[in-house]
C-alpha cells in the first residue's frame, strides 16, 4: 500500500479515536502588497497580535515582515531583516514584542511591532563549542543555522539550531547564556535530535514544555524547560511537523509534506486540514515539501508545503507556506 494511503488511514484512525473539531476552510483570505499578484517568496512564520493583526515573514529586502488587518487587507511592510525563519509575538509586562530567529545571519532580535529592534543575540553570543563547522574547503566557519525561538513566562529565550546540529540554547530576558540542550548527543526514544525546525513554549501545561517539532526524525516531543524529562507526542503517521501554535487546549501544527492537523492536550489528532495526496486535481507530482509549485497549480483548500502556523485570536487557524510566491490559507473554527 503507498506510502500517503497508509498515512491518510493512521490519519482517520486518530481522529476517530478523539472528539473531531470543525473548521471551514477561507477563500483568498489574504490580500497582497499593493502591485503585486503573489505576497512574495516565503519561507518563514506567520503570527498574530493581541489587536489581530496578521504578520508573515518573506524573503524581500525592506519587508521582512508584511502586516496585515484582520480584514486580510495588506497594511504595510515592516523592514526587519529578510531571512526571519522562525518568529513569534509574545506579550510582556514591558508590552507586545516581536522575537526573531534570523537565519541569514545567525542572530537573534526582539523588536517593537513598528520594527524597531530593540535586542539582539549576535553569534559570537552562541557557545564557540557548538558552532564550530568547516566550510568545503576545511576553514573554520560559523555552523550555527538558527531556525526559530521562543520565550518563557520569566523572559528566558530559546533558540533552536534546527538547520545545524538542533542545539536548543537558554538566553536569560537580557541576552546572558544560561544553558543548551538537545542536539545529536541528547537521546529521545532512541535517537538524537534532527532537524529540529522549531520550538515553541507550551503554557498549556503547568509548569510548561517545550515542545520539539523534530522533523529529522518526523516526530514531536515535550521536554521540561530545562530539557529533561522527554514526553513523546507522535512519532507515527505524521508528514514532517514544521511548526506550531496553540488555543485553548489546542494545538494546530504545520506539516511540510502536505497537512494541517489540530490535536488536543492528550496528544491527539482532532482535526486534519488541507490534506494533499500529492498528486494534484491534473496528476501533478511532489507539490508538497517544495517551494516551487505556481499558483497554477494551486488547489484551493489544500496545502502545499506548510511551514508557519498561528491560531488568531479566536482560534481560527491561519498557515504560511515555503513557496517562492508566498502562500497563506486560512481555516474557520465552526
Amino acid at each position: 500500500m503507498p506510502t500517503l494511503r497508509v498515512l491518510a488511514l493512521l490519519a482517520v484512525c486518530s481522529l476517530a479515536q478523539a472528539a473531531e473539531v470543525k473548521y471551514d476552510f477561507v477563500p483568498n483570505f489574504l490580500g497582497t502588497p499593493p502591485g503585486k499578484a503573489t505576497i512574495g517568496n516565503g519561507h518563514g512564520e506567520i503570527a498574530v497580535d493581541a489587536a489581530g493583526q496578521i504578520y508573515v515573514s518573506v524573503q524581500e529586502k525592506d519587508a521582512g515582515i508584511q502586516v496585515y488587518g484582520k480584514d486580510g487587507k495588506f497594511l504595510k511592510a515592516l523592514p526587519l531583516p529578510m531571512s526571519l525563519h522562525g518568529f513569534v509575538i509574545r506579550s510582556s509586562a514591558e508590552g507586545e514584542f516581536l522575537y526573531g530567529a534570523v537565519l541569514g545571519e545567525q542572530r537573534f532580535i526582539k523588536a517593537k511591532l513598528d520594527g524597531t529592534i530593540v535586542m539582539e543575540i549576535k553569534p559570537d553570543a552562541f557557545p564557540a563549542d557548538k558552532g564550530k563547522g568547516k566550510d568545503k574547503a576545511g576553514k573554520p566557519v560559523n555552523a550555527l543555522k538558527l531556525t526559530n525561538c521562543d520565550v518563557a513566562a520569566n523572559g528566558d529565550i530559546y533558540i533552536v539550531d534546527g538547520y545545524g546540529k538542533s542545539w536548543i540554547f537558554v538566553f536569560d530576558k537580557d541576552g546572558k547564556f544560561k544553558s543548551v540542550f538537545g542536539g545529536p548527543t541528547q537521546i529521545v526514544d532512541g535517537k538524537g535530535f534532527a532537524n529540529t525546525h522549531k520550538v515553541f513554549v507550551d503554557n498549556r501545561f503547568k509548569p510548561a514544555r517545550l515542545l520539539c517539532l523534530d522533523r529529522g526524525n518526523n516526530r514531536m516531543f515535550h521536554v521540561d524547560l530545562d530539557g529533561s524529562n522527554p514526553q513523546m507526542i507522535a512519532k507515527e503517521g505524521l508528514r514532517n511537523p514544521s511548526s506550531a501554535s496553540f488555543h485553548g487546549d489546542l494545538m494546530c501544527v504545520a506539516e511540510i509534506a502536505g497537512r494541517v492537523s489540530v490535536w488536543n492536550k492528550e496528544g491527539q489528532m482532532v482535526a486534519a486540514l488541507g490534506v494533499n495526496d500529492n498528486t494534484g486535481a491534473n496528476g501533478t507530482k511532489k507539490e508538497t515539501n517544495t517551494p516551487t509549485v505556481k499558483p497554477a497549480a494551486w488547489r484551493e483548500g489544500v496545502v502545499t508545503s506548510p511551514h508557519g502556523i498561528t491560531f488568531d485570536n479566536d482560534g481560527n487557524i491561519l498557515e504560511t507556506e515555503w513557496n517562492t510566491f508566498g502562500r497563506v490559507l486560512r481555516w474557520n473554527r465552526k
